[in-house]
């Protein structure tokens, strides 16, 4: 059985619809997407659910609220888990929390 997994990272100015990509292995189908925000991502989380998606990462810029917000978007349908960095090195050593969460 073929894991249908992905993984969702934050960038500024990225655009959901066009920054992704599916890696295809024998045992995972992971699918990439960048997202601009913490209001992209949850419906990015909520398309991938509806296509199946079993497991969601979510990149070190979401800080925990957002990491949160993501969880309740699965609503229960994937796992969520999250690549751990308080003070993400590429956010200028700030939580995604701070940068993101206002959308």
């Amino acid at each position: 059985m073929t894991l249908k997994a992905a993984f969702i990272f934050l960038a500024d100015g990225a655009n959901s619809a066009t920054d992704r990509q599916i890696v295809t292995t024998p045992s995972v189908d992971l699918t990439v997407v960048g997202t601009a925000n913490y209001a992209d991502a949850e419906q990015v989380v909520q398309a991938l659910v509806a296509d199946g998606i079993q497991a969601i990462e979510l990149c070190g810029g979401f800080g925990t609220s957002g990491a949160a917000r993501m969880a309740t978007a699965a609503a229960g349908k994937a796992a969520v888990g999250v690549v751990r960095f308080d003070n993400h090195p590429g956010l200028d050593g700030k939580s995604g929390d701070t940068i993101f969460a206002g959308a």
